[in-house]
């Protein structure tokens, strides 16, 4: 079973110290610890602990280091760290805390004063935490917005370039949406919308792939290292998916029921194209589909002058 408990590193080459802060924790908390600062590098990046524990005098790599590298590290920059130290020095404090140390814990240590740092601290973390998700989420439909699109597929595209992987895009829309909404309202579109945002989300097969609201009725997948041809199935089951729903729409050119236009585009990651341009990519195979008489999937491998080239924030637009 996987624990739910918060997990904190302790860093110390002292083992007492070691044993007096897991006493003090481990009712509470999974624990995991190092004994210099190259393991706690070791031992932080494997495990990516909720918070660290940090010894500021350690031969070696001393605390301050330690801190150094990890705020440095995007992985590891948004865990806090609590150094614990015999200092009792004004200017070393506030050097740690200039480093990113969010507090201190002076030794000998009190292991009520631990565990209620402790607990504040990762209560704050855990407000932060859910403030920045809530930023990247869409409110109506709880998924990606466009912000964590454009942020997912920078990342991806950066990622899969180091290894001239492979990078799909899936751009969807609903068909006629305005006369769906005209024709039912508002409200009974924000349900449709949500209908298609949760039915997308099913279809999304792993945890590395992001489904995203990407405006009005429009939705977009990011498929970091799935070829053109898996990412083509991926598409027409959505578009079946989104069919079989059978949510009714008596204004729609194309059938009874809601439909959507789907659009792939697949390249292969290099370093230095803009990611911008899979998403221009996919919305010329999105026209396509729409203007082939919609509910239908287009898609296209572009290779790396024709992704360049790639057209869509201009291509002409069609009445959805």
């Amino acid at each position: 079973m996987i624990s739910t408990r918060s997990l904190i590193l302790i860093v110390d080459d002292e083992l007492a110290n070691v044993e007096i802060l897991s006493a003090a924790l481990e009712d509470s908390y999974e624990i995991c610890f190092a004994t210099s600062g190259e393991d706690a590098m070791t031992v932080a990046r494997a495990e990516l602990p909720d918070l660290i524990l940090l010894d500021v005098l350690m031969s070696g790599m001393d605390g301050y280091e330690v801190c150094r590298q990890l705020k440095a590290d995007p992985t590891m920059a948004d865990v806090p760290i609590i150094f614990t130290t015999a200092l009792n020095d004004q200017a070393a404090e506030v050097h740690g805390l200039e480093l990113g140390a969010i507090d201190y814990v002076t030794k000998p240590i009190s292991p009520a004063i631990v565990q209620a740092r402790v607990r504040n601290h990762l209560e704050l973390k855990r407000m932060r935490d859910e403030l920045a998700r809530l930023a990247v989420t869409d409110a109506l439909t709880g998924l990606g917005n466009r912000r964590r699109l454009e942020t997912t597929l920078a990342h991806e595209a950066a990622r899969l370039a180091r290894a001239s992987a492979e990078l799909s895009i899936i751009l969807l829309d609903i068909d006629f949406f305005k006369r769906f909404n005209d024709n039912y309202g508002h409200n009974a579109g924000d349900r449709c919308i949500t209908m298609v945002a949760a039915t997308l989300n099913r279809a999304i097969r792993r945890a590395s792939h992001l489904a995203a609201r990407f405006g009005g009725e429009e939705f977009a997948c990011v498929l970091p290292g799935v070829s053109h041809a898996e990412a083509m199935e991926v598409a027409y089951n959505i578009r079946d998916r989104i069919q079989a729903l059978g949510i009714p729409h008596e204004r729609s050119d194309v059938a009874p029921f809601v439909t959507v236009s789907v659009g792939v585009a697949t390249a292969t990651c290099r370093a230095g194209i803009d990611p911008e341009n899979w998403i221009r990519a996919a919305d010329s195979q999105l026209y396509l589909s729409k203007s082939a008489g919609r509910n239908t999937v287009s898609g296209q491998f572009f290779d790396e002058q024709a992704l360049l080239a790639a057209w869509g924030p201009t291509a002409p637009t069609l009445n959805t």
